[in-house]
């Protein structure tokens, strides 16, 4: 087993991420731990609530959100039950058994693997020390675990594979071919957090491979004059199709606000 975790500061990126999978078929919602309802009672936006109240409860930690990846081997025996408890029993080893959290079976890959979801805070408003938890808690309890449920033991040439995961690679946008609003959604979930353009024009030669555009109207236009910015889909050809979306619309926001403050961090990465 491989556990991968990633720190951010968006509960709304790490769950719409697996929540648009679930809309794709290719994931379910396994189990939804320490909730005040059961997961069948439970809406995806209810999901999330619950998860943004209680890191509201410490405003003073900006990156509380924890997204989880547990990789296993083609040749392990899974089952769904299995795989709750295996959930289960890691995160109370990494000290996070009483926290709110959420798992989701993937199907996009071909080895079998979950993605958990939670907040480093604590129901007092307390923060879980994030310092080393990957290569101690983590790293522990995946010794543990692959002992306990007799799992393929990673290699280190395997850990270093599932380490350089990445999201599947996304689709070109055909107009008419898919729900667009989601297709755009999912280029933009691949390309906003993974590339390092450092203004609009490099943003656009990125989005252009996915028949996207990130478009800002004319000069004289309201949209540009108020700082707007559409998404467009774009033909083979590259000329606009369809009626472009808000970047307010998107769950994660992608607004020029949003884009210009990325414009500065990926400037310094550079």
């Amino acid at each position: 087993m491989v556990a991968v975790i990633h720190i951010r500061r968006s509960l709304n990126q790490s769950l719409y991420y697996n929540e648009n999978k679930v809309k794709e078929n290719v994931a379910l919602c396994l189990l939804v731990e320490n909730y005040p309802m059961e997961m069948e009672n439970l809406n995806t936006i209810q999901r999330l609530n619950f998860l943004k109240k209680r890191a509201a409860l410490n405003e003073r930690v900006k990156v509380n959100s924890i997204h989880i990846s547990l990789n296993f081997h083609d040749k392990d025996q899974l089952n769904s039950e299995l795989l709750k408890t295996i959930a289960k029993d890691y995160m109370q080893q990494i000290g996070f058994g009483n926290q709110p959290y959420l798992v989701y079976q993937h199907f996009d890959a071909a080895h079998p693997h979950l993605h958990i979801v939670t907040t480093c805070i604590q129901a007092g408003g307390k923060s879980i020390p994030l310092h080393n938890l990957g290569k101690i808690q983590s790293e522990n309890a995946r010794k543990n675990i692959e002992q306990t449920y007799h799992l393929i033991k990673a290699s280190e040439a395997g850990k270093r594979q599932f380490n350089d995961l990445k999201p599947v690679d996304v689709l070109r946008v055909h107009y008419g071919k898919q729900p667009i609003k989601r297709a755009i959604q999912n280029v933009l979930d691949k390309v906003l957090p993974t590339f390092k353009y450092s203004n609009l024009f490099e943003l656009n030669a990125i989005l252009n491979q996915y028949n996207i555009l990130a478009d800002r109207g004319k000069e004289t236009s309201f949209i540009y004059r108020n700082n707007g910015l559409h998404y467009c889909v774009l033909d083979d050809k590259g000329k606009r199709v369809g009626i472009p979306i808000k970047a307010s619309s998107f769950y994660n926001k992608p607004t020029l606000k949003f884009l210009e403050e990325r414009f500065v961090i990926n400037e310094k990465d550079k």
